[in-house]
């Protein structure tokens, strides 16, 4: 299991900010092969839900209320350090981003941006497709929805 600390962006200290960056450029720049802008100013409007064993980062995901994203609450640039996926710790980080949407936007209707070839693990969690596939950052993308 990993402990969740759920924090707003002035509440993220130094290090927590460093973590963070540090391992979403690890997984969607270098490991997926993927130049893109991922500092892309929206992270000052998003709740931050880290997931970490031992003191180390290993999962994070940033949610938002309705309106700052998408139409709906929204979880977006959801990762797991790919040394520890055989954990699934992006069930619990995705379970826990969830649960605080739910706890602080009272909402449960949620939509993400999903990679495609993650459209198992998140039917997992009760989202459905919608729409066409369509390439975000040159990788194919699906927008899903959970009600």
């Amino acid at each position: 299991m990993i402990d969740i600390i759920i924090i707003t962006f002035t509440e993220l200290t130094t290090q927590q900010l460093y973590e963070l960056l540090q391992l979403r450029s690890e997984v969607f720049v270098v490991e997926q092969d993927c130049v893109y802008q991922d500092i892309d100013g929206k992270d000052q409007n998003a709740l931050h839900v880290l997931g970490y064993k031992n003191n180390t980062l290993v999962a994070y995901t940033r949610i938002f209320k309705p309106g700052d994203y998408f139409d709906e609450a929204s979880i977006g640039r959801v990762v797991v350090k790919q040394s520890e996926r055989q954990h699934k710790y992006g069930y619990d980080i995705m379970n826990a981003s969830i649960t605080a949407i739910k706890a602080y936007y009272n909402k449960t209707q949620i939509k993400i941006s999903a990679q495609v070839y993650l459209k198992r693990f998140y039917n997992n969690l009760d989202f459905k497709e919608i729409g066409e596939e369509y390439l975000e950052d040159g990788i194919p993308h699906i927008a899903m929805l959970r009600e």
